[in-house]
């Protein structure tokens, strides 16, 4: 039977015609890959320039030649451009880089530094976060606001900032300091040197509502008082207590009601 096979198949010009242009395309395919090997990894096409595009502030030549040095390889056409992607993304400062060719022979990174907001933490550690919320490592800035909470609340926090400081708009105060606990309870230090205790959010009263009733009536009452306040506490249903450097000298274990 198989020798009745193997007469069949050279006696049939459509099988012949079938096996001659499969044999051809495995050679063409065999010598367009032989082609593209030799023309991808081609000393023509080493790579020349690779051009950094952005408004950098922070990132500086010398941090991009340090996060590339040796760590770059290949041709126009073999370089792993998500390679490159993640050794622009750990240098400090950058939040992201997009990694592109130019024909023949350059790699072009636009790349997207962070905007810090604030300090994170003990405000000296080194740690910021950006106008998104996304912690990141870079040089600090004792002007900034000062930020700190649980593992994984900086997108909370910085949310929070962005409302207090629109809430405290019409006394021409900002929050200088947002503070969550573990407890998940909110402190605020103001510009003007004033802790404003707020404490937990709960469905009967907000911590937004809290702070919106203290706005209302800080220029008619506070506002006029002749004492200097260094402490809030918005936690009580029906008003608020106060505390003053001068009162507690003379009486320095009662407060102040408003």
């Amino acid at each position: 039977m198989g020798k009745q096979a193997e007469a069949y198949m050279w006696n049939s010009p459509r099988l012949l015609n079938v096996a001659s242009n499969a044999l051809f395309t495995l050679a063409f395919a065999l010598v367009a890959y032989g082609g593209t090997r030799l023309l991808v990894n081609s000393s023509v096409f080493l790579l020349s320039t690779i051009r950094v595009q952005g408004e950098l502030r922070h990132v500086t030549r010398d941090d991009v030649v340090n996060a590339l040095q040796g760590r770059v390889s290949g041709t126009f056409f073999s370089v792993e451009l998500e390679t490159i992607r993640a050794l622009f993304e750990g240098i400090p400062w950058v939040r992201r880089a997009e990694v592109r060719r130019l024909w023949p022979d350059r790699i072009e990174v636009r790349v997207e530094e962070h905007v810090a907001l604030a300090r994170w933490g003990q405000g000296q550690d080194g740690r910021l976060v950006n106008t998104y919320g996304e912690l990141f490592s870079g040089r600090t800035d004792a002007q900034m606001p000062l930020f700190s909470g649980p593992a994984g609340s900086e997108d909370e926090v910085t949310h929070r900032y962005r409302v207090f400081r629109q809430q405290l708009a019409p006394l021409q105060l900002d929050p200088q300091q947002v503070l969550l606990s573990s407890r998940y309870a909110w402190q605020l230090k103001l510009s003007n040197g004033l802790v404003v205790q707020l404490g937990r959010d709960s469905d009967k009263d907000g911590i937004a509502d809290r702070l919106a009733r203290f706005v209302s009536v800080y220029a008619p009452t506070l506002g006029k008082l002749p004492h200097r306040f260094d402490h809030v506490d918005l936690r009580y249903p029906n008003g608020f207590a106060l505390r003053a450097p001068e009162l507690l000298k003379s009486e320095p274990r009662k407060q102040r009601r408003a």
